[in-house]
């Protein structure tokens, strides 16, 4: 099981009601056991991180990167993040908003084949 702050559960429950609209697009596809029927979560805790999505497994985090995400601060920031995430056993998979919300298909396609 991987350890998790309790402190940041209510702000990852705001974020599950405030979704970006490609956040929310690629929610669609990934709900519901769609993807090789495995069960994805969103806005998920893993250490004192919130993930937008993550398939237990899988072993994978699925991010959608807004243009915040772009900048030198946010690329060292989510460098740290990955090599986090990376140090619990985890994949870590990145899309930016354009992707999601312009290609979803082939997307989930990238998706399918990394589960």
């Amino acid at each position: 099981m991987l350890n998790y702050n309790k402190n940041l559960k209510q702000a990852s429950q705001k974020l599950r009601g405030s979704m970006t609209d490609a956040e929310l697009l690629l929610w669609s596809k990934l709900k519901g056991k769609q993807v090789k029927g495995l069960q994805f979560y969103r806005q998920k805790i893993i250490g004192s991180y919130i993930v937008d999505f993550y398939c237990a497994k899988a072993g994978l985090v699925i991010e959608v990167d807004g243009g915040q995400h772009y900048t030198a601060a946010g690329r060292t920031a989510d460098a740290d993040r990955d090599r986090y995430l990376q140090s619990c056993g985890l994949r870590v998979l990145r899309y930016s908003d354009n992707d999601v919300l312009t290609n979803i298909a082939g997307v989930v396609e990238s998706i399918y084949v990394c589960v």
